[in-house]
């Protein structure tokens, strides 16, 4: 586990980011950053190809100054081999919502990471947990549905004595949505990495990807990043 911390931050509300390093989560937590909470930013290394986006959650948080965590639950890899994103599967390519793109769910992926998350919170006396989940990821991401959200959000409640709140700004919002709210806080998403494949270049094939550059073309903006193909 890599552990970056800074200065408490007196007189604001904590809340833990589950901050992957991709344009979502980069949205959020600057988001939260705006909205005042103390953050505590957590990355998860849980063995996937795209590890790149790692790289850029670092850099962002320490040029921000916010306490960040890299866990590393690489162990958990052995048994979520189903997923491209954590075997020697190909990744897919093409949009989304193509039925290809299934092999990228990792099972049960959001539940852990918001079981340890919420872990984190309560343990930090944190009231709130932010993650990017999008109307965009619904049609192929079960863990990113509302349904699974809300029932997070009880299960946290009954879990601990302490209150937290799961909380997802973009649920109901899609990938040009989210990325029209950064841009109007002057975001830079040249510091987020999306493209699940981890080269030098983002691929501009994969789901991730061909959502990302739709995005932008949605909103009329180039994307920073170099891609291989665009």
């Amino acid at each position: 586990m890599l552990d970056t911390q800074f200065s408490d931050t007196q007189n604001q509300p904590k809340a833990v980011v589950i901050y992957s390093g991709g344009m979502d989560s980069f949205t959020i937590l600057n988001k939260a950053k705006a909205e005042g909470y103390d953050l505590y930013a957590l990355t998860f290394d849980y063995g996937q190809k795209h590890s790149k986006e790692i790289e850029f959650a670092t850099n962002v948080c320490n040029e921000l100054e916010i306490k960040h965590k890299i866990i590393d639950i690489t162990a958990i890899n052995q048994l979520l081999q189903s997923s491209s994103l954590t075997s020697d599967l190909d990744i897919p390519e093409g949009h989304y919502e193509a039925a290809s793109m299934k092999s990228t769910v990792v099972p049960n992926r959001n539940m852990i990471l918001l079981s340890l998350a919420i872990g984190y919170a309560v343990d930090i006396k944190a009231s709130k947990v932010f993650y990017g989940a999008h109307s965009g990821d619904h049609a192929i991401y079960p863990d990113c549905r509302p349904d699974f959200v809300h029932a997070m959000n009880k299960v946290a409640k009954l879990a601990n004595y302490e209150p937290v709140d799961i909380v997802t700004p973009y649920l109901n919002s899609d990938k040009s949505e989210i990325l029209a709210d950064g841009l109007r806080m002057g975001l830079d998403y040249g510091k987020s990495w999306t493209c699940y494949n981890g080269r030098e270049k983002a691929c501009g094939k994969c789901g991730s990807c061909v959502e990302r550059l739709e995005a932008f073309v949605l909103n009329k903006e180039t994307d920073p990043l170099a891609y291989e193909v665009q």
